[in-house]
Formats: structure tokens, sequence, C-alpha cells
């Protein structure tokens, strides 16, 4: 299993949400390529960048960034955030970026992010399929978790397969920045439906140990971006864990 850094942009700074909460913000850095440069040390292939300030806009601002840890780590860079039309896919993926993870456009405009799909390859593309716990049904939000849909993760899911879907980010909202560990259920039920599919687990992850009961559940890869930046995920253990992979 991968384990894949992340790093949230806003107003040029490394930062992290309390469960999405533009409100709730903490800032850990004003060089995110530095974070960058740190995380490329951790024996990990893939950094995971959010740009908040597209996500709460759909305005890019962080082109500069981004195309300076594409330049100067050799990590592949997967980035979301506020990505709603064809000019901005094709602007990341131009900045160096390897794959583009779509969110709120994935659910509102499905037609156009199949096209998508089509065009540029399945593994330029993630989903990233936000969801809450309702009665027991993982049920869609979108638009950086501000709106809720009546959207099943399954139906989503299904929607995209006859397209080619290969990657999709599962985010619990209700975990992220929360430090209450994975919703190892709901991966685990995910994997049982589309034993195929090439999951990235986000939200929760508070530890190494939480790290390794998401590899024994059989996720090809998990995001952390909290559990990192504050220790408690440290480069000696991503490196153990990932040479034991």
């Amino acid at each position: 299993m991968n384990i894949i850094p992340a790093i949230d942009l806003k107003d040029g700074k490394c930062v992290r949400l309390f469960k999405g909460d533009f409100d709730q913000t903490t800032e850990y850095s004003d060089d995110p390529v530095g974070v960058a440069r740190a995380f490329s040390a951790f024996n990990v292939k893939y950094l995971h960048v959010v740009d908040l300030d597209g996500a709460r806009t759909g305005t890019q601002s962080n082109f500069d960034i981004v195309r300076a840890i594409t330049e100067t780590t050799p990590l592949s860079v997967q980035l979301g955030g506020g990505i709603r039309n064809r000019e901005t896919l094709d602007s990341w993926l131009a900045s160096g970026v390897t794959r583009c993870v779509v969110g709120s456009v994935a659910v509102t405009d499905p037609d156009e992010v199949r096209a998508w799909i089509a065009d540029v390859g399945a593994e330029r593309v993630v989903l990233a399929l936000d969801v809450r716990i309702e009665n027991g049904e993982p049920f869609i939000t979108t638009h950086g978790w501000t709106r809720s849909s009546e959207l099943t993760l399954w139906s989503c899911i299904d929607s995209y397969l006859d397209a080619g879907l290969s990657h999709v980010l599962c985010t619990d909202v209700s975990r992220d920045g929360a430090m209450a560990g994975p919703n190892i259920e709901l991966y685990r039920e995910v994997l049982e439906r589309y034993p195929g599919l090439k999951l990235q687990a986000s939200g929760g992850v508070r530890s190494i140990d939480d790290m390794q009961r998401l590899r024994e559940a059989g996720l090809p890869a998990a995001i952390s971006g909290k559990a990192i930046l504050d220790g408690n995920i440290n480069a000696e253990e991503i490196s153990t864990f990932q040479q034991n992979a």
C-alpha cells in the first residue's frame, strides 16, 4: 500500500481544515514547497495536493507553488480543488501534475467528466467522492463539503464503470482532520463491491497502526495530512512501512 502525504494550500500556505471547515484552519507552514521537499525524503512516490482556494472559489491561484513542487521534487503530484472545466484540467496536467482529482463536477456533470476520462486517460483522473454516512448509507457531498446530495457513493461509482474509471479517492468527511480513525468498514465495502478499483482512503488516519489496518483491509493507497504534519507518523515509520509493502 502506498502512503500518500497531503498538503492543503490556502493563501499560499500549507494548512489543514477541521472537517472541511474553512473557519477552523491550522497553519503549518508558509513554505509549502519546503514541506513537499521534506516529504520527498520519506520513501514515498506520490504527493496529494489540495488547492483549497480553488475548491472554495473555482479560481486557481497556486500554479506557481505546484509547479515548483513538480520541478524540484521527485514526487508524482495528484492535485484537486476547484477543477470544474476542461481548461483547468488541462492547465494542471500541463503544469506537471500527474493526476487531477475531480470532485464536485463529477457529481454535477458526469457526462463531462466521462469525456475527460476518455480523452486524457483513466490514469490521469481521480474521482474524489466525499461522503457523509446517514442511516448507514454513504451520501455524496460536494463543493468543499458544503452541499449534500441524494446520490449515494454506490450509484456514483456505478455510473462511471463503463467509462473506464480506475482511481477513486474516498473521504468520510466526519473523520477528516478529526483524528478519529479511518472508516475501515466503508473502504472494505467499496473494495468488496469494486475489487478492481484503485481506491485511496482519506480521513481520520492517526498513526502508522491505522495505515496497517488499511493495508490489511486491502487498500491500494491511503492519504494522510494531519498525522504526518503533526509528527504522529514519522519518516522512519513511513520508510519501514513502504519497504515492507
